[in-house]
C-alpha cells in the first residue's frame, strides 16, 4: 500500500480534477440551454414565413427545388463539433456516413463543419468541396447558416448533385442525441410543412393553418408567384437548416454535459475510495508508533 503522504497527494488531484469537470460540466449546460433557447425565439418569424408560404402555395407545382437534380451524385453536409470530450459524439456521425455509403452505395461529396475531421473524407475516398470549420463557433448567427445554404442550393441547382443529405446528431432530450442522415433536397412542400409544424407549437400551428385557409387569398403578386418563390423558399431553407446546426449544437453540449458530469462523479467516487485507503494509512502509521513507544517505555523498566 502506499504510504498517506503519496494517497493524499493523489486526492488533491483528482479532487481538482473533479472541480475541473464540474466547471465544464456547468459551462456545457449553460451553453445547452443557450442552443435551445435560440430554437425557441424564432417561432414568431416562422409564423409569418408560414403565412408567406401558404399564398403562394399555389405557384409552386413546378419549382426548381423541389426536382431531383440530374446526376447520380450525393452532396453531404457535415455537423459535428469543433471541440472534444463530448463521448462518441463526433464518432456517431461518422458511423451514420459509413453506414449509409454502404446501405446505398452513393458517391458522396461533403461540405464540411469542423476542421479536425478532414481526414475522414480522405480515408473513404470523397470529395471534400467546401469546409466552414473556421467560421464555426458556440455563437452560431443566421447569417452563418445562410452562406452554407447558399452553397448547397447553388450546388443542387447547378444539377451536378441528384440530393442534398445532411449528417448531424439530432437532439432529442437531455440524454438522448439521435444520429441522422436527413434528406434536405430536393425538398417538397410537405417537408416544410412539417417543418412549420416541427418548430411551432401544435396549437398554434393548427390555429394558424386554419386562418390560412379560411383566409380570403384574393392578393395581386407582384412580381409573379414564381419569382416570389425563387426568394422565399430558400429563406425558409436558411431557417430550415439554422434549426438542424441549433440542434446539433444542443446535442453537442448535452454529449459533453453527460461526458463532464460522468468523469466528475467518477473522481469524486477515486477520490472517496483513496480516502478511506489513506485513513487505513495514516491509522496503521498511528499504531505502529504507539507500539514503538509502548515497546520502548517497556525496554526502559527493564
Amino acid at each position: 500500500m502506499a504510504n498517506a503522504k503519496e494517497i493524499k497527494r493523489r486526492i488533491g488531484s483528482i479532487k481538482n480534477t473533479a472541480q475541473i469537470t464540474k466547471a465544464m460540466e456547468l459551462i456545457s449546460t449553460v451553453k445547452m440551454k443557450k442552443a435551445q433557447d435560440s430554437a425557441n425565439s424564432k417561432k414568431l418569424f416562422v409564423s409569418e414565413a408560414m403565412k408567406v408560404f401558404y399564398r403562394i402555395e399555389s405557384g409552386l407545382s413546378d419549382f426548381s427545388l423541389f426536382k431531383e437534380g440530374q446526376w447520380d451524385k450525393t452532396l453531404g453536409v457535415v455537423i459535428t463539433s469543433n471541440k472534444w470530450l463530448c463521448w462518441g459524439y463526433n464518432i456517431n456521425v461518422m458511423k451514420k456516413i459509413n453506414s449509409y455509403i454502404n446501405e446505398t452505395w452513393e458517391t458522396v461529396d461533403f461540405v464540411w463543419i469542423w476542421k479536425r475531421w478532414a481526414n475522414f473524407v480522405a480515408k473513404t475516398g470523397n470529395n471534400l468541396i467546401a469546409d466552414f470549420s473556421d467560421d464555426f463557433s458556440d455563437n452560431i448567427t443566421a447569417s452563418f447558416s445562410k452562406n452554407i445554404t447558399s452553397l448547397i442550393v447553388e450546388k443542387f441547382m447547378s444539377g451536378e448533385y441528384k440530393k442534398v443529405v445532411v449528417f448531424y446528431n439530432h437532439y432529442v432530450n437531455t440524454m438522448t442525441q439521435l444520429p441522422v442522415a436527413r434528406k434536405f433536397l430536393e425538398i417538397s412542400k410537405e417537408d416544410i410543412v412539417s417543418y412549420f409544424k416541427q418548430v411551432l407549437w401544435k396549437e398554434d400551428f393548427d390555429a394558424l393553418e386554419n386562418d390560412l385557409k379560411w383566409e380570403e387569398l384574393n392578393f395581386e403578386f407582384e412580381p409573379s408567384e414564381e419569382e416570389l418563390a425563387e426568394e422565399i423558399i430558400p429563406f425558409i431553407l436558411d431557417m430550415m437548416l439554422f434549426d438542424i446546426i441549433l440542434s446539433s449544437k444542443a446535442s453537442e453540449h448535452s454529449a459533453r454535459m453527460i461526458a463532464m458530469k460522468s468523469a466528475k462523479d467518477n473522481a469524486n467516487k477515486y477520490a472517496w475510495k483513496l480516502t478511506l485507503q489513506y485513513n487505513k494509512a495514516r491509522q496503521a502509521a498511528i499504531t505502529t508508533e504507539i507500539s514503538e513507544i509502548c515497546a520502548g517505555a517497556e525496554a526502559m523498566k527493564d
